[in-house]
């Protein structure tokens, strides 16, 4: 299973465009947000992140707890019910090899999804613990492909985080099953810079739209928490 979790404004904002992580600004660390990312991860195998997301979010851990620690000992327990040890793997795409290696999170183990062309350029940078899976000649990523390394890795529950590229890629090869949605009350706006949405680099409408299920809609406060299912 695949699935996603963003945070985007009223007016589809998910991306600032200033190089700096945009999900903390928009939601403003609401608590709910914040324990719906934590629980997500706490049911997963795998978190996979683009290398962008990586680069902008210095300092991150994409565990449960480190989003809302309050609750660490209730998603341990949850992941200890759901058969799954420790934290979950942190999985990072990067067709080009384009990463952070000195990133904290990557010190501590990561399994980096690349290209032929990118595994090359990575060559024997990466931290001890880390892992290089090649999906795809050239310098592209089979996604497919990677999941099925993921998954011949017992990494069958896979989050997504984004960024938008990732999502992008992920929906032109239709291996999506749901996407988790927080609508937060603010107003981003657009001047002229590149503000992404939440898909990136595939274009759906008008040939090919992506439609969906909504499975659940629930309200925090102010904030919309929507889950949809895909075909």
């Amino acid at each position: 299973m695949v699935y996603s979790n963003f945070v985007t404004s009223i007016d589809g904002v998910a991306a600032l465009g200033d190089g700096r992580s945009a999900g903390s600004v928009i939601s403003a660390k609401a608590i709910s947000d914040r324990f719906l990312m934590g629980l997500l991860r706490a049911c997963a195998d795998a978190v996979l992140i683009g290398g962008g997301t990586l680069a902008a979010t210095p300092g991150h851990h994409w565990t449960a707890e480190h989003v809302a620690p309050q609750f660490a000992e209730s998603f341990a327990a949850l992941r200890r019910s759901l058969g799954r040890a420790g934290d979950p793997r942190l999985v990072v795409m990067s067709a080009h090899g384009k990463l952070d290696v000195k990133h904290v999170a990557m010190k501590g183990g990561a399994t980096v999804v690349t290209s032929e062309v990118g595994a090359k350029k990575l060559g024997g940078t990466l931290p001890e613990g880390c892992e290089v899976v090649v999906a795809g000649s050239g310098e592209d990523v089979d996604i497919p492909r990677a999941l099925d390394a993921l998954r011949g890795r017992g990494l069958n529950v896979v989050l997504t985080e984004g960024g938008p590229t990732v999502m992008g890629h992920l929906l032109r090869a239709q291996v999506l099953d749901e996407m988790f949605l927080t609508v937060s009350p603010v107003l981003a706006g657009r001047d002229g810079e590149e503000r992404l949405g939440m898909v990136e680099g595939v274009e759906l409408l008008p040939a090919a739209g992506v439609w969906s299920r909504l499975l659940s809609a629930r309200r925090h406060g102010d904030y919309l928490f929507l889950r949809y299912g895909l075909s």
